[in-house]
């Protein structure tokens, strides 16, 4: 990787490959790949590519050190120049050549303020200024692109062009590694001008803009020819000239002849890599080699151990113990645990339908969410669901990373509206906590509040409790059964093995890693994916 030093006026230039739009955002099958700044397998690419689709199998790496603060921000890359200049083309270059997921487009277009009834009438005759900075509204853009450059989620307003009205709908996102922000007046504000890590110019002529408008405009957006050149030559040029262009100034680097220069747009990947390499992180072993000698947290509530409970530990950690008995049994001890975990809610919460047993309010008070950490979590959740009726349920899926070591986030499915709700965090074990962390960032930045945040586990290792105790102070942590050791693979000991497998995919193995089961091939799924991504049986 080059290490790049960027002044402002710099302009790149290099060979002029075409204008041509891209066909598909990702690299057709063959293509070489760069080096990508996330932690990956050194044996397996990332991805999966077939005759028409890309899938990515790689997650996002920790955003939050061992404290569970946010210990880096997404890398913003700004692209502003004229109107059809090639900013989205450029961007979606980058995105091509870094070649690395959790990779956010934001367009500035989505940001037009909402029309007056006057203003709409204006529009219709192509007699309003889309071209001037107040058309935007620079407040909820300056909030939003800082929200998520912080690592929270955020709602995404979705604008139409052919009414001038922004739809009902918005759009979430979360989760953006590296954020590419591109529009006319990208560089009109102060303040957004401080979030951007990487300011790019896209230069173009103004005849081979007007072309691109032309057809844009008459093409996507429904517009006539003549009402397009009033709108140029009344709006657009002027707009350009008074405060697009003087803004090249500011720029890092200004890229001739847009998304055709693949030396500029080379060096701008070059440098990203290397900021992405500067802020990787290694929480796992962090935790891993913390000394926990202080006493377990105040926010633990083991489940009382009475004859019954005990019963149950010793059917379910004997390795002998058949599959259906270790079902039985550790569904009959998840059901014991969620009674418990409930009783800390406060009495006016009530399930959807007012099913809860704990309830006492009425329908408006604040509702219970389950959220499982994939896959182990998902065997809580009928123990979820047998006492409380039609609760709302979320999932997140965490691996490890075979190579680093680290957990990686791989996808999320969150209710609306989770932010109100108190929500129970489920795990059949947890190790170092390093998953339970991830899991609880996640929530925390999609405004769950802290204290509304129950771990809710099958059984826990001392380091877990620690780890995720430190880090979120506020979060109540329940469990069957606290472990003091683990073994050299991370794994709690004596534990009670891979719960997952035992309930779902297998005959009990004691404290197997996934990877170590023959069934379990990652080449064999990988192969499996191809071929039902072509439309193959399998």
């Amino acid at each position: 990787t080059v290490s790049l030093r960027f002044l402002p006026g710099i302009v790149c230039s290099g060979c002029d490959l075409g204008e041509d739009s891209l066909d598909r955002l990702l690299p057709p099958a063959g293509a070489p790949r760069r080096k990508s700044a996330t932690s990956l397998s050194k044996t397996e690419p990332p991805l999966l590519r077939t005759g028409t689709r890309t899938i990515y199998t790689a997650g996002r790496p920790p955003w939050y050190d061992e404290h569970g603060a946010q210990s880096k921000e997404a890398f913003v890359i700004g692209l502003c120049g004229g109107s059809a200049s090639g900013k989205t083309t450029v961007a979606n270059k980058i995105i091509e050549a870094l070649d690395v997921p959790w990779v956010v487009l934001l367009s500035m277009d989505s940001f037009y303020k909402v029309l007056s009834p006057e203003e709409q009438a204006l529009a219709a005759k192509n007699d309003y200024n889309f071209d001037h900075p107040g058309a935007f509204d620079f407040e909820l853009l300056v909030s939003t692109l800082r929200k998520l450059k912080q690592g929270k989620s955020v709602k995404i307003p979705v604008y139409d062009f052919t009414t001038h009205r922004r739809h009902k709908d918005w759009k979430n996102v979360y989760g953006a590694s590296v954020i590419i922000f591109e529009g006319i007046m990208s560089f009109a504000d102060k303040e957004l001008l401080q979030l951007l890590d990487m300011k790019i110019f896209v230069d173009a002529d103004s005849d081979i803009r007007l072309v691109r408008r032309l057809r844009r405009d008459i093409t996507e957006r429904g517009r006539d020819i003549e009402g397009v050149i009033k709108q140029y030559n009344k709006f657009v040029k002027p707009a350009f000239e008074q405060y697009i262009e003087p803004t090249m100034r500011l720029a890092d680097i200004v890229v001739p002849r847009g998304g055709g220069n693949m030396v500029a747009i080379d060096l701008i990947v070059q440098h990203v890599h290397s900021q992405l390499e500067e802020r990787e992180l290694s929480v796992r072993a962090l935790l891993a080699s913390a000394q926990q000698t202080q006493p377990l947290p105040q926010t633990l509530s083991v489940l009382e151990s009475t004859p019954q409970v005990r019963g149950l530990h010793t059917i379910i950690r004997n390795k002998e113990t058949s599959r259906d008995e270790f079902i039985f049994y550790s569904k009959r001890l998840m059901r014991l645990l969620i009674e418990h975990a409930l009783t800390f809610l406060p009495s006016q919460v009530i399930c959807p339908q007012g099913f809860c047993h704990h309830a006492r309010s009425a329908a408006s008070s604040p509702q219970i969410t389950g959220v499982s950490i994939l896959r182990a979590g998902e065997t809580m959740e009928p123990a979820l669901r047998a006492v409380c009726k039609d609760v709302r349920i979320g999932k997140i899926l965490i691996q490890t990373n075979l190579d680093s070591g680290e957990p990686e986030l791989h996808y999320l499915r969150l209710p609306k509206d989770i932010s109100e709700d108190h929500v129970i965090l489920m795990d059949s074990t947890v190790s170092t906590g390093a998953a339970a962390m991830m899991a609880v960032r996640v929530l925390l930045d999609h405004e769950v509040q802290e204290d509304k945040i129950m771990l809710v586990s099958l059984l826990m290792a001392e380091l877990g409790v620690h780890s995720v105790a430190y880090a979120f102070p506020k979060v109540k942590i329940i469990t069957t059964a606290v472990d003091k050791g683990l073994d050299d693979f991370l794994h709690v000991i004596p534990g009670i093995g891979n719960s997952c497998v035992k309930m779902q995919l297998g005959t009990a193995v004691p404290n197997a890693d996934i990877s170590e089961i023959p069934q379990f091939s990652l080449a064999k799924i990988r192969s499996v994916c191809v071929q039902l991504c072509q439309g193959s049986n399998a």
